[in-house]
C-alpha cells in the first residue's frame, strides 16, 4: 500500500532547507547540557585566570606591568564575567528576534524547527553564563542604560539581514575570544568547559546567521542595503563596546579612572580585536555591507 505521506525529494528542497536539516542533525548528535557538563561544585581556584591574559583590556599597558599576578588574575576573572553578562544580554535580544522571524511560519518546516532548537540552545547558554559569572565572584554586570534601550528598540524593529548580520557579529567576536580561552591552561577549568560548549554550539548558529543574511540580501535594493549596513554597524559598535563594563576595574581592586584611561588607549587590545575579526569583515565585505558610513562605526569599535 502506498504511503499517505508524500516526502519531497531531497533535490527539490531549497538550499536553506538542506542547511537547517544538517544543523538539526548536528544538534541531535553534538549538544551539551551545561548543568551536568560543567563542574559547578568545585570551589573557585584563584590561582587561575578567568580569561587568557592577552585578551585583558589592560594587557600590555603600563598599569598591567605594575599589577601583581593575583591582581591580574582577578581582573581577568571580572572581565570574563562581564563578557558573559553581555553575552546574556545579547542572547536575550537574539532569541526574541529569531522567535519573531518564525512567528506564524510552518512549524513542521526544518527552518522553524532549527530556529526553535537555536533558541533552546541560547537559553541554556544564558543560564550557563549566569552561573559562570556568579562562580567567578562577579556581580551582575549590565550594559549602560543607553545600550539597554537601544537593544530594546533593535530587538523590536530589526528584521531580515539587519537582525541576522548583527547576530553574526556578536557571535563571531565572542567565538574568537573563547577559542583562545578554552585552549589556555592558565584559564580556570570550568570556564574552559563553558567556552568549549559555547564554541561548538555557536558554530551552528553562525552558519545559520550567514545563510539567513545572504538569503535576505538577495532581494535587497541599494537603498535598503545601505540603510541596513549602517544599522548593523551601529548595533555592532554598541555590542562590542559593552563587552567589558567599566566597573570591572574597581571590582578587581584597581584605580577605575586610570584603568579606563589606559584601556581606551591600549593598542594591543585594539590589535587583538582587529585581527580576530578579519574573517567577519571579509564576509560583510562580500555581502556589500561595508559601506563608508558603516566603516566609521567598525573603525571606532576597532573591528577593522
Amino acid at each position: 500500500m502506498a504511503s499517505s505521506t508524500v516526502r519531497p525529494d531531497a533535490e527539490d528542497r531549497p538550499p536553506e532547507d538542506h542547511l537547517t536539516r544538517r544543523l538539526l542533525e548536528s544538534a541531535a548528535t553534538l549538544a551539551y547540557d551545561p548543568a551536568t557538563e560543567v563542574d559547578w561544585d568545585t570551589p573557585l581556584d584563584k590561582e587561575f585566570h578567568g580569561a587568557s591574559p592577552e585578551w585583558s583590556t589592560l594587557y600590555g599597558t603600563a598599569y598591567w606591568s605594575e599589577l601583581t599576578e593575583a591582581q591580574r588574575k582577578e581582573l581577568t576573572r571580572q572581565e570574563a564575567a562581564s563578557v558573559a553578562s553581555t553575552g546574556i544580554w545579547f542572547e536575550m535580544i537574539l532569541q526574541q528576534m529569531v522567535l519573531r522571524d518564525v512567528y506564524a511560519k510552518d512549524p513542521t518546516s526544518a527552518d522553524v524547527q532549527w530556529a526553535l532548537t537555536e533558541i533552546a540552545e541560547e537559553c541554556r547558554h544564558s543560564i550557563m553564563f549566569a552561573r559562570g559569572a556568579q562562580k567567578l565572584g562577579a556581580p551582575a554586570y549590565r550594559p549602560h542604560r543607553f545600550a539597554v534601550e537601544l537593544g530594546r528598540a533593535f530587538k523590536t524593529l530589526a528584521f531580515g539581514e539587519a537582525a541576522y548580520a548583527a547576530i553574526l557579529v556578536a557571535e563571531e567576536v565572542l567565538d574568537v575570544m573563547q577559542r583562545d580561552w578554552m585552549r589556555d591552561e592558565r584559564v580556570v577549568p570550568f570556564v574552559r568547559t563553558i567556552n568549549n560548549i559555547h564554541v561548538v554550539e555557536e558554530s551552528r548558529h553562525m552558519k545559520f546567521a550567514r545563510a539567513e543574511t545572504r538569503k535576505h540580501l538577495s532581494g535587497a535594493g541599494p537603498v535598503r542595503r545601505r540603510i541596513n549596513a549602517l544599522v548593523i554597524a551601529i548595533a555592532s559598535y554598541v555590542i562590542v563596546t559593552s563587552m567589558v563594563n567599566k566597573d570591572v576595574y574597581a571590582n578587581a581592586g584597581l584605580d577605575g579612572k586610570r584603568a579606563q584611561d589606559e584601556a581606551r588607549a591600549n593598542e594591543h587590545h585594539k590589535s587583538m580585536m582587529r585581527s580576530s575579526c578579519s574573517g567577519l569583515m571579509d564576509f560583510l565585505a562580500s555581502a556589500r555591507l561595508l559601506t563608508k558610513p558603516a566603516l566609521v562605526f567598525y573603525k571606532r569599535a576597532h573591528l577593522i
